[in-house]
């Protein structure tokens, strides 16, 4: 699950994920030059294709540790752990490259909203849904992510124009969540609530990527720094609300303490920064295909690890879903000349 990040992006990002991490390009010369330094350093490491899968498996893994980090943690908790985890990591990697932070009251008052709508309320959003339904089914459920993004795009980007193919994404992907929901047995035996945290949670991502498309193109500065200062401002965030609204741990099981730590760390810190990387090397059409591996990761993971059942409505209805995300992110050739 892509935890989104605030780069400048010149395409759409995909959903998360996890999260959402989204995958950009940046315009940002410095930033570029940096990005392509470190993806040429990494190529004699591990091949592009072996970090894809990582990505992917990550991600995937990301509703799993969710589920489990619940089992002892408030929701906003489990959510505060993954934001500081992962602000702590992309730290880190500043403090390797000898970068700064983002600079300015603007940049900073952007990347506040940008944190509550790309992390704060979407990570808190799954952390509620995974109390009442199956990580499987919040993994689904983020595959939405591209559906609302094409749907809001035609009333909030003048430059993204609707196709048919499109329109047609956007059906086909409404069928694959009844489906997946069982709207022909009047959705029985699906927790409604979590169901709709989890469809909102992926709401926010799309919404949120509008704004930084909006707010935060040409801001000086890496991606990395963009995001660690995102995820730093969703730490305060939560920390304010964890305060007010949960009470302390009364203890800290090893299980649950460790995948809250891999969310943060792993899901947030090092598959940003291993996305980035990707989007350098083979550029960010073929990065964000992890997309579509997430939800069958998330629903593998689930069903063998945590023993939730699978119901042939659900990978079929996921199918049905993805195809319609698909499509939607599809985009017109170039006109050819008269």
């Amino acid at each position: 699950m892509s935890a989104p990040a605030a780069p400048r992006p010149t395409t759409e990002p995909p959903s998360g994920a996890p999260a959402t991490a989204t995958a950009t390009a940046t315009t940002n010369a410095t930033a570029t030059s940096a990005a392509t330094a470190t993806a040429t350093r990494r190529r004699g490491l591990l091949d592009w294709r072996v970090r894809f899968a990582i990505l992917s498996v990550v991600w995937g893994f990301s509703f799993l540790l969710i589920k489990v980090g619940t089992e002892a943690y408030a929701p906003f908790q489990v959510a505060l752990g993954r934001v500081l985890f992962g602000a702590l990591a992309l730290l880190a990697v500043l403090l390797v490259r000898r970068e700064r932070l983002p600079r300015g009251l603007r940049t900073w008052g952007h990347l506040t909203v940008a944190a509550l709508l790309l992390n704060t309320a979407p990570f808190s959003l799954f952390a509620y849904a995974e109390l009442t339904i199956p990580s499987s089914l919040a993994g689904i459920c983020n595959a939405t992510s591209p559906l609302w993004g094409m749907a809001l795009s035609l009333v909030a980007l003048s430059e993204d124009r609707p196709t048919r193919r499109r329109f047609a994404g956007l059906g086909l992907g409404f069928l694959g969540v009844l489906t997946v929901l069982g709207a022909w047995h009047g959705f029985s035996g699906v927790d409604a609530k979590g169901t709709a945290f989890a469809l909102l949670a992926s709401l926010c991502y799309p919404v949120g990527w509008i704004y930084v498309r909006r707010t935060l193109a040409g801001t000086p500065g890496s991606p990395v720094a963009l995001t660690g200062g995102q995820l730093m401002v969703s730490t305060l965030q939560l920390t304010l609300v964890s305060a007010l609204f949960t009470s302390a741990p009364a203890s800290f099981p090893l299980w649950p303490t460790l995948s809250v730590i891999a969310l943060g760390a792993l899901g947030t810190g090092m598959a940003l920064q291993m996305q980035y990387g990707l989007v350098t090397e083979v550029g960010p059409t073929t990065a964000q295909m992890v997309t579509y591996f997430i939800p069958v990761i998330a629903t593998t993971a689930g069903v063998l690890v945590l023993g939730e059942q699978l119901h042939w409505n659900t990978p079929v209805g996921a199918a049905i879903v993805l195809a319609g995300a698909a499509l939607t992110q599809t985009r017109p050739g170039p006109r050819k000349p008269a």
